[in-house]
């Protein structure tokens, strides 16, 4: 056996150890993408933010449903008003209570009552803008929702894509080791045979421990890798996940289409929430005007626990008008003003913020189509060239570091085509995101 071949089969073997202890597992894009769905935490996150807001507007159904309550109450007094008030209450007072004796210096008295009160508001003009606030938020958070789906759903190809380069990168490097191992033996053979010098040996030596340090970061950067797809899949286990679909160009794109509109999730989302601080403007302004609710009770006496001798009732309605607390309303009313006045600011530099982030990533997909071909150039050029090298190199006609050279600007440019692709493709998909409704 080679003494080179040895050498690739003792890297294999040491390469399959080292990934021994993790588990190694084939995963498709649309298998992360379902996992991710339903597992993301950022994207459970967001849902909870949204039942928080759905909570908050399902509270603002106050202003239209009664507040209803039960209380029971138990005292002992021997105070003239309340011991006088009581027996009314109770319906036993006798012609003996009206002694002034009596009246003065009353004997300690039990009563117990029971009541039911409610209250239903009638005209609460701030409470509806603020019903009205509240419904914007959750819609708001409804589609905040979603575009945090669409920006998980681009992490995964992003990632998954990462993924697939990490592995072409390994490969790559593979084929290297390989070539810098044949290239060694060449060299040890030319030595043996006296047309080499022992310099000229260690060179490429040099050369192959590179190539296994370089392919050593490419194994850990597949980890890297698998390790943030479980954590965008909410996976604890540390599996080294394999990609069934390698990399490989989408079509290029002759022209760069989509724009960013006001019906996109997130920008429809700050327009919403805009309107809520408007809303909410306006229901500060609203509390200058009176409110309108209607109240009652029904009550039940007794000088007993939970016995109900006597009872009476209470209904009717209260107009107030709240004219002065200070300056505190004129200053909550001139806050949320300047609250709204910003929220559009914040709308309006979001949208133009967008619109340059968008022209921005076509000029790079246009970049990245360019690099594409001239790096494919590149590889078939750098190939040919090494190929030139090696074979003058055995007729020893050319020396070590230029075929050093050769064999190293092969790899390299090998690597940024498969770089290229990856910088393409990924630019492509955020170029979606951003113009995805």
């Amino acid at each position: 056996m080679n003494t080179y071949k040895y050498l690739i089969i003792c890297f294999a073997i040491g390469f399959i150890k080292n990934l021994s202890a993790q588990e190694v597992k084939p995963i498709s894009k649309s298998e992360v993408l379902i996992k991710v769905s339903e597992a993301n935490q950022r994207i459970r996150i967001s849902t909870e933010a949204f039942n928080e807001a759905k909570a908050d507007y399902k509270q603002t159904n106050a202003i239209f449903l009664p507040n209803i309550s039960v209380s029971h109450t138990a005292i002992a007094t021997t105070n003239p008003l309340m011991a006088f008030g009581s027996k009314l209450n109770q319906e036993i007072v006798t012609q003996s209570d009206f002694n002034p004796d009596v009246l003065n210096d009353p004997s300690q008295i039990q009563n117990f009552v029971t009541v039911f009160e409610f209250q239903q508001p009638l005209v609460n003009a701030d409470g509806f803008y603020q019903r009205k606030a509240a419904k914007y938020k959750m819609e708001a958070m409804a589609l905040q929702t979603n575009r945090i789906k669409d920006y998980v759903g681009f992490e995964v190809e992003n990632s998954y894509m990462q993924l697939q380069l990490a592995y072409k990168a390994v490969a790559v490097l593979e084929k290297a080791l390989e070539a810098a191992n044949a290239n060694l033996q060449l060299a040890k053979n030319s030595f043996d045979q006296g047309y080499l010098q022992r310099s000229d040996v260690l060179l490429v030596e040099v050369r192959v421990t590179e190539i296994k340090n370089q392919l050593q970061t490419a194994m850990s950067n597949v980890k890297n890798a698998s390790n943030y797809l479980s954590f965008l899949m909410n996976d604890r286990s540390d599996i080294v996940f394999q990609p069934i679909d390698s990399l490989s160009l989408d079509n290029i794109m002759s022209e760069s289409s989509g724009e960013v509109t006001e019906n996109r999730a997130d920008i429809k989302a700050m327009q919403l929430a805009t309107n809520a601080k408007e809303t909410l403007y306006k229901s500060d302004k609203m509390t200058f005007l009176p409110t309108l609710n209607a109240f009652g009770s029904y009550q039940m006496y007794d000088d007993n626990i939970f016995q109900f001798g006597a009872d009476g009732y209470l209904f009717g309605a209260e107009l107030k008008w709240n004219i002065l607390e200070g300056t505190k309303r004129f200053g909550k009313a001139k806050k949320a003003k300047a609250s709204f006045e910003k929220s559009k600011l914040e709308y309006e530099q979001y949208v133009s913020k967008s619109k340059l982030e968008l022209n921005r990533t076509k000029r790079m997909l246009e970049d990245a189509s360019n690099k594409i071909q001239l790096s494919q150039l590149a590889v078939v050029q750098s190939q040919e060239v090494l190929r030139i090298r090696t074979n003058r190199f055995k007729e020893g006609l050319e020396k070590t570091t230029d075929l050093l050279m050769a064999e190293t600007q092969y790899a390299q440019k090998q690597l940024e085509y498969y770089q290229t692709i990856f910088e393409y493709n990924s630019t492509k998909a955020y170029l979606k995101f951003l113009t995805t409704n």
